[in-house]
C-alpha cells in the first residue's frame, strides 16, 4: 500500500553531537576528516562539504561521558564521492591521527577512527551499484574483508579537504534490542532490511546498502545518555512522504513531536531521529 515504505530518494541529513570541547572536536573533523566549518555560534559549530551542512557540534562542558552500557552512536559514516577522496582521507588520518580499521565491505571501502571524545567515525566510498550483488532473499551482499590499502593510497589526489558532494551516507547505532530496532526502523518508520549480520541489521530506504545500521555487539543494556549522539536526521523528498512516515510512527505508538522545520521522534533506546523534507 502506498506510504508504507520510505521513498528511495530518502537520505541521511545532518548528525548532531553533544561534545565537551567543540574546538578540539571541530578541529578533528576539519583537519582529519576534511570537512569545512560553515557556521559558528556561542556554543555550536556546523561543518559540511562547503555547501551542505552535515555535522552539528553543540558544546556542553558538563555533559557526562556516555556510560559504557548505554545505547548510542557506533559511528557516523562520512561518504566521499570517489576513491581519490578516500585516499586523501587515509593520508590525513595516517599523518595526523590514528587509523583504527580499514575494510572492504564489497559495496564500499571504509576507513575507521575515533574523534577526540571517542565518537566512532567511518569515512567511505561506495563502489558503483553495478558491482553490488544481491543475496538470495533480495537483500544486498556485504562482508568485512581486508581493504586494498596500497590501492587506496595510490588513488589519493593530494587534497586537504573533502570535496563538494561529500555527505553522511549512514549512521550506525548501538542498541539494546534488534527486535525493538526492527520494530521502529523497519515496521513503523518504513525502512527495508537490506542485510543481516550476526548481532546486526542494516536498513535503508529503497535499495541502498544501508542508511541506518544497528548492532548489539557490545551488549548495551541502558537507554542512550551522556555526550555523543544528540540526534540524526533523515531527509524525505516531499511533505507527503514525511506525513506518511509521521503517521506510521504515531500509529505504532511512538510520540512524534514538532521540531523546527520537521518532526522528531525517539526510538526505544531514546535515540532521537528527526524527519524533514
Amino acid at each position: 500500500m502506498t506510504g508504507e515504505r520510505l521513498p528511495a530518494e530518502t537520505s541521511v541529513g545532518r548528525v548532531g553531537l553533544t561534545v565537551n570541547d567543540r574546538a578540539a572536536v571541530a578541529a578533528f573533523y576539519e583537519d582529519v576528516v576534511g570537512l569545512t566549518v560553515q557556521d559558528r555560534s556561542a556554543d555550536t559549530v556546523v561543518l559540511g562539504d562547503g555547501e551542505t551542512p552535515l555535522l552539528e557540534l553543540r558544546e556542553d562542558p558538563s555533559a557526562p561521558e556516555r556510560p559504557r552500557n548505554a545505547a548510542g552512536l557506533f559511528h557516523t559514516a562520512v561518504r566521499v564521492p570517489d576513491r581519490s577522496a578516500l585516499g586523501d582521507a587515509l593520508d590525513r588520518i595516517e599523518s595526523d591521527w590514528r587509523l583504527s580499521g580499514a575494510s572492504d565491505h564489497l559495496v564500499s571501502e571504509a576507513l575507521y577512527c575515533r574523534d577526540p571524545e571517542g565518537n566512532g567515525v567511518e569515512v567511505y566510498r561506495d563502489r558503483p551499484r553495478a558491482e553490488w550483488s544481491e543475496t538470495s532473499d533480495g537483500g544486498v551482499e556485504m562482508a568485512t574483508e581486508p581493504m586494498d590499502m596500497e590501492g587506496v593510497r595510490a588513488a589519493a589526489g593530494g587534497e586537504s579537504t573533502a570535496p563538494v558532494g561529500t555527505d553522511i551516507g549512514h549512521v550506525h547505532l548501538e542498541v539494546t534490542s534488534l527486535d525493538a530496532a526492527r520494530a521502529f526502523y523497519a515496521d513503523a518508520l518504513g525502512m527495508n532490511v537490506r542485510t543481516n549480520y550476526e548481532g546486526a541489521l542494516f536498513l535503508a530506504a529503497g535499495d541502498y546498502h544501508h542508511h541506518v545500521g544497528v548492532n548489539v555487539w557490545n551488549r548495551r543494556s541502558a537507554p542512550a545518555s551522556g555526550r555523543g549522539l544528540a540526534w540524526f536526521e533523515l531527509c524525505l523528498p516531499d511533505e507527503k512522504a514525511r506525513t506518511a512516515a509521521r503517521d506510521r510512527l504515531a500509529d505504532a505508538g511512538y510520540e512524534v513531536r514538532r521540531h523546527d522545520d520537521g518532526v522528531s521522534v525517539s526510538d526505544d533506546d531514546g535515540i532521537t531521529l528527526r524527519l524533514r523534507t
